[in-house]
C-alpha cells in the first residue's frame, strides 16, 4: 500500500513547483484545483517521511543498544511510534471521498407521527444547529414550513465550514452520516394519558454543488411563483414572492417561501436544485461504476431506519454500527461527536479492508 507513496511526492512536489508560478494563479479556477490537491498530499508526504525517518532511527537505535542495554528502552519508544505512522499513514492513504471538502444542504422533514413528528423534527434542526455551533460553522435556514405547534414539517438548512480548514474536513466530511431516517420514542406533548409513542422524521444531506458542476440548460426550468403561506411578516400571503421551480428532465421540484423577496427565494431554490442534481448524478455514477465503491456504511439509503432516540432511557443508538450512549439530552444540545466518530471509524475500517482485499 505504501508503494505508491512515493508517485505522491513526486506529484506533491511538481504542485508545489507550478503554484509556485505566478502565471498559475492567472487561472483562479485551476490555482484553487492545484491548491486542494497540494493539500490532500502534503499530510501524506509529512507522515511517510517521518515513517521512514523513525525507521532510520530504530535501526540506529538497536545498534547502539548492541553495546549499551541503556538504548533498549528507547528502540521500544520508536518502534511505538512507528507503529502510530504506519496506522496514521494507512488512514491517509484510504481512498477519499471527493466531496469531504463540501458544504451541504441539510433538509429535516417530518414523516410518520403526525405533528409529533414535526415537534421531533424541530428538535433535530435544533440538534444540527448546536452542533454548527460547537464546531464553528456558519448556518442559514434556506426556506421552512413550520407546523402548527412550532415543529417543522420541513426545513432546508445551508451549512458552511470555516474559511480555513483541513483538506478533506468539510461539512460533508461528518455530516454525511446523517442522512436517513431518525426514529423517536417519547410520551408527545399531545399525549394526555401518558402513552409512550413513536414516530420518525427523516434527514437528507447533500453536498452544495458550485454552479460549474451542475449544468442546468435555460430550458430545464419551469419557474412558478405563487403567495407564501404560513407563519410571516407583513408580506406573507401579499405578494407572489415564493418560488417553485421545476427540473424538467429529471421532475425534482423545489419550492422556497422562506424570504420576502421573489429573487431570494429563487437564489435558495437554485441552491437546493443543484445540490440535489449533484448528488442523484454522483449516486447514478456510484451504482453504475460498482456496489463495492459504496461506503460500508450506508449512508445513501434513506429509506433505512439509522437511529433511534428513545426519551424514556435518555438513550441515543445507531443501528449502522452499533453505537449506544445514555446522553440523549446532551446529544440533542449537539454534542454529537462521539456517535459521529463511531460512523466515521466505521467507514474508515470498511475502506481499510478493502484496501486490504484488493478490492
Amino acid at each position: 500500500m505504501f508503494e505508491a507513496v512515493e508517485d505522491l511526492i513526486g506529484e506533491h512536489a511538481d504542485l508545489e513547483k507550478q503554484l509556485a508560478d505566478p502565471a498559475v494563479h492567472a487561472d483562479q479556477a485551476n490555482a484553487r484545483k492545484l491548491n486542494k490537491r497540494y493539500a490532500e498530499l502534503t499530510p501524506i508526504v509529512g507522515t511517510y517521511r517521518s515513517w521512514r525517518q523513525t525507521g532510520d532511527d530504530i535501526e540506529t537505535a538497536r545498534e547502539l543498544a548492541a553495546d549499551d542495554p541503556d538504548f533498549a528502552a528507547e528502540v521500544k519508544d520508536l518502534e511505538r511510534e512507528r507503529e502510530e505512522l504506519t496506522e496514521r499513514l494507512r488512514l491517509l492513504l484510504v481512498p477519499r471521498d471527493p466531496n469531504d471538502d463540501k458544504d451541504v444542504i441539510l433538509e429535516v422533514k417530518a414523516g410518520e407521527g403526525g405533528e409529533e413528528s414535526a415537534l421531533f423534527a424541530g428538535d433535530l434542526l435544533r440538534m444540527y444547529l448546536r452542533y454548527a455551533e460547537r464546531i464553528g460553522w456558519k448556518t442559514e435556514i434556506l426556506d421552512a414550513n413550520e407546523s402548527d405547534l412550532g415543529g417543522y414539517k420541513d426545513v432546508q438548512v445551508a451549512v458552511k465550514a470555516k474559511a480555513s480548514h483541513e483538506a478533506g474536513q468539510g461539512v460533508w466530511a461528518r455530516m454525511k452520516y446523517e442522512g436517513g431516517v431518525h426514529r423517536v420514542q417519547r410520551v408527545p406533548a399531545t399525549e394526555s394519558q401518558g402513552r409512550i409513542h413513536t414516530s420518525a422524521a427523516g434527514v437528507l444531506v447533500t453536498p452544495e454543488a458550485e454552479e460549474v458542476e451542475v449544468e442546468i440548460g435555460p430550458n430545464d426550468l419551469r419557474i412558478d411563483v405563487y403567495r407564501s403561506s404560513g407563519p410571516g411578516g407583513q408580506s406573507v400571503n401579499t405578494t407572489d414572492s415564493a418560488v417553485r421551480i421545476t427540473h424538467l428532465p429529471t421532475g425534482l421540484v423545489v419550492s422556497c417561501q422562506n424570504e420576502k423577496s421573489q429573487l431570494q427565494n429563487k437564489e435558495s431554490a437554485m441552491r437546493i436544485l443543484r445540490s440535489r442534481l449533484l448528488a442523484a448524478a454522483q449516486e447514478a455514477a456510484e451504482q453504475e461504476a460498482s456496489d463495492a465503491r459504496r461506503s460500508q456504511v450506508r449512508t445513501v439509503d434513506r429509506s433505512e431506519r439509522i437511529r433511534t432516540y428513545n426519551f424514556p432511557e435518555n438513550r441515543i443508538s445507531d443501528h449502522r454500527v452499533g453505537f449506544k450512549a445514555y446522553n440523549l439530552d446532551q446529544v440533542l444540545d449537539g454534542d454529537l461527536d462521539a456517535m459521529i466518530q463511531a460512523c466515521v471509524d466505521a467507514d474508515s475500517a470498511a475502506k481499510l479492508a478493502a484496501a486490504g482485499d484488493g478490492s
